[in-house]
């Protein structure tokens, strides 16, 4: 693994069993138990072909705190999931020009994802 390389995702939750579920339901996630770690379940979203991130200012370019964003094939297809699951839309479908579109989510534990769908033919 390389230097500086993001490696470990770590959700709090209050209720573990109902952030598996959104998880589950929404990404299609699977969970193990970690021994000798109560309450602690590991997942795996697969192997990432290329990450990258930006540094925006507060509430202007960027949101109020970190946030990580996760790709989904369809935004229209995911995000009335997010209701049914428990969770909450905070700011809808909004496209990037020339790259793809982004929502913004709460999970039921108060997390909040950003999700990205990238343009057929993205521009960069």
């Amino acid at each position: 693994m390389a230097n500086g390389q993001m490696s470990h995702l770590e959700l709090a939750a209050d209720d573990p069993g109902r952030a598996r579920k959104f998880y589950e339901g929404l990404f299609g996630w699977e969970f193990s138990e970690m021994p000798n770690f109560p309450d602690y379940y590991l997942f795996s979203f697969g192997r990432i072909e290329r990450a990258g991130g930006a540094i925006g200012l507060r509430n202007k370019s960027a949101g109020s705190t970190m946030r990580l964003y996760i790709d989904v094939d369809s935004l229209d297809e995911t995000l009335p999931k997010v209701a049914q699951l428990g969770g909450k839309v905070v700011e809808p479908k909004t496209e990037i020009q020339g790259q793809g579109w982004y929502a913004v989510i709460d999970d039921p534990e108060g997390n909040q994802l950003g999700l990205y769908e990238s343009a057929p033919n993205p521009a960069m």
